[in-house]
C-alpha cells in the first residue's frame, strides 16, 4: 500500500509547505494550497465529484480559522485534510456482522479478474485466525479452473471446500449451506461467478444466489487498480445485486489509488477489507482514519501493533523482554525475532507504518532478501556458537561464509552489528541510558561567528610550569 500513495501523498506534503511559518491562515494561502491538493487528488484518479465536495468543505473550514495555540497553519490545514479524508473513507470502520444463530453467510461478488476468488481464500483464513470456523462454496462454475484455484486456497489456509458437479451455482451455494449446518461451521463463503465486464447473465445469476441462500452480508470485491471504473463496477452491482460492504484488492500495486477515496463514497457502502499483498494473510479489516494516516505520512500504528499481536504470544514477548533487560540476547533469539518479523508482512509495508518513515521510504528499493540471507548466516552457525558469537573467529567465519553462500564480508558486517546491539542491551540494562556515539559519528552544525567574536583573541590554553631537573 506505500507504494500505491507514494504520489498522492508527495503532493499533499508539498502543498502543506506552502503554509508553513505562516502566523495565520488567508483565504488566498488556502486556496493557493488547496489548488494544488485537488491536483493530487485528480491524478490519483479520485472521482471528480468526490473532489469537488472534498475541497468544498476542506475550503469552508479552513478560511478564516483561527490557528489553534499549539499548532501552527500547515498542522491546522493538515487536520482538517485528515479530518475530511476520514469522511470520504467511510467516517469509522464497518466490521463484519455475525448472526446471532450461525452460520453467517457471506457471498462475494465482483468482476473477474478483480482477486475475488482469492480475496475469499483469504477472508477464510482471517477468519479462522479469528477462532472462527469457516467453510468455502465454489460457485464460479464460468472460469476455468476457479473451482480449483479454491480448493487450493482452501488447502492452504486449512479450510474445507465445498464442491458439487453436475449442479446450477444456485443449486451449489444451497449445498454448501446445508453442509456447514451438517459440519457445524459459523460462517459460510460462497464464491460466485464473475465476467470480463457487467453483463445481464452475470447479474442474473448473482441475484438468484443471494435470493436462495439470503446473505447475511455480501462483499463486493474490487481491483484498486481499475481506478475509477471501480466506482462504475460498484454502482452497476449495486442496483442489481446490492451489496452491504467492498473488499479492495490489490493497495500493494503502482496504481493510483483513487478508487480507494471514491468507492465508498460513491456507492455508500462501507469498505470492509483490503488486500495488500500476494500472501494469504496480506488481508486486514479497514480502518478509515487509519488508511488516512497512511496517506498524509503520519504512519500507522495501531495496525503495526495489531500485526505484532497476531504472531507474538503474550509469554513470548515476556521472555524477550526478560532477554533483553539483562543482555542475555542470542543469535537464537535474533533468528526467531526475525521469522516473527517475516510473518508480518512486506518489511516495506512495515516500515511505512511508523509515522515519519514512510516519506523517506519513497523511492528507495528495500532489499527484503537480506533477511533471507541473514537467516542464512545465522543457520549456518553451530548451537555454541549462536549463543557465544565471540568464538567466532577468522576460520569459522569462512566456514560460516562458505555454508550460507555469503562472503566473510557479510558474516563480520552481521557480527559487528549484533556486537553492538548488544553492547547497547547492556548499557541500557544498566542504566546508563543509550551508549555515546563514537568520536566523529555525529558532526554538530556550527553557526558563523560574529565580528566581535572574530577580532577577541582566544584564550592561551593553560599549562603548568614543569621544573626542570638538575643535571647532576
Amino acid at each position: 500500500m506505500v507504494r500505491m500513495f507514494d504520489t498522492l501523498s508527495e503532493r499533499l506534503e508539498s502543498a502543506f509547505k506552502r503554509l508553513r511559518g505562516r502566523g495565520k491562515l488567508t483565504e488566498d494561502q488556502v486556496n493557493e494550497a488547496l489548488k494544488e491538493v485537488r491536483t493530487a487528488l485528480l491524478e490519483a484518479d479520485v472521482h471528480l465529484n468526490v473532489v469537488r465536495e472534498f475541497i468544498s468543505r476542506v475550503r469552508e473550514r479552513a478560511v478564516g480559522q483561527e490557528v489553534l495555540k499549539s499548532l501552527s497553519p500547515a498542522q491546522q490545514v493538515v487536520k482538517i485534510v485528515h479530518e475530511e479524508l476520514v469522511g470520504i473513507l467511510g467516517g469509522s470502520a464497518k466490521p463484519l456482522s455475525f448472526s446471532p444463530k450461525p452460520p453467517t453467510v457471506v457471498m462475494i461478488a465482483g468482476l473477474q479478474g478483480s482477486g475475488k476468488t482469492t480475496a475469499a481464500g483469504k477472508l477464510a483464513g482471517w477468519l479462522k485466525r479469528k477462532g472462527k470456523r469457516p467453510i468455502l462454496v465454489a460457485c464460479d462454475l464460468q472460469r476455468p479452473a476457479a473451482v480449483q484455484q479454491l480448493v487450493l486456497l482452501g488447502e492452504q489456509v486449512g479450510v474445507p471446500v465445498v464442491t458439487r458437479d453436475g449442479m446450477s451455482p444456485v443449486e451449489v451455494a444451497a449445498a454448501g449451506v446445508e453442509e456447514a449446518i451438517r459440519t457445524n461451521r459459523d460462517v459460510v463463503i460462497v464464491d460466485t461467478a464473475g465476467r470480463l465486464h457487467v453483463d445481464e447473465e452475470l447479474m442474473q445469476e448473482a441475484a438468484d444466489i443471494k435470493r436462495r441462500i439470503n446473505p447475511l452480508e455480501t462483499l463486493f470485491v474490487a481491483d484498486s487498480m481499475t481506478g475509477q471504473d471501480a466506482a462504475t463496477v460498484a454502482a452497476a452491482f449495486l442496483e442489481r445485486v446490492d451489496f452491504t460492504g467492498t473488499v479492495l484488492t490489490k493497495l500493494d500495486g503502482d496504481a493510483r489509488g483513487g478508487a480507494a477515496l471514491s468507492i465508498a463514497h460513491i456507492s455508500g457502502r462501507p469498505l470492509k477489507f483490503i488486500s495488500d499483498g500476494e500472501k494469504l494473510d496480506a488481508f486486514e479489516p479497514f480502518h478509515p482514519d487509519r488508511l488516512a494516516s497512511r496517506i498524509l505520512g503520519m504512519g500507522d500504528v495501531m495496525t503495526l501493533i495489531e500485526k505484532a499481536e497476531e504472531v507474538y504470544e503474550e509469554e513470548q514477548a515476556r521472555e524477550l523482554e526478560e532477554k533483553l533487560r539483562t543482555a542475555k540476547f542470542t543469535f537464537d533469539d535474533f533468528l526467531d525475532q526475525m521469522r516473527q518479523i517475516k510473518k508480518m508482512g512486506s518489511l516495506k509495508n512495515l516500515l511505512g507504518l511508523v509515522p515519519g518513515v514512510g516519506a523517506q521510504l519513497r523511492g528507495m528499493e528495500i532489499d527484503e532478501n537480506q533477511m533471507t540471507r541473514t537467516e542464512a548466516i545465522i543457520c549456518s552457525m553451530t548451537r555454541q556458537e549462536r549463543g557465544e558469537p565471540a568464538l567466532i573467529k577468522g576460520s569459522r567465519r569462512d566456514r560460516i561464509a562458505r555454508g550460507s553462500g555469503t562472503t566473510t564480508s557479510e558474516v563480520n558486517s552481521l557480527l559487528k552489528q549484533f556486537d553492538q546491539a548488544r553492547k547497547m542491551m547492556r548499557a541500557m540494562a544498566g542504566g546508563g541510558g543509550m551508549p555515546s556515539m563514537p568520536h566523529g559519528a555525529v558532526k554538530q552544525e556550527q553557526r558563523p561567528k560574529s565580528s566581535a567574536e572574530k577580532r577577541k583573541p582566544r584564550p592561551k590554553p593553560h599549562r603548568p610550569n614543569k621544573k626542570k631537573k638538575k643535571r647532576r
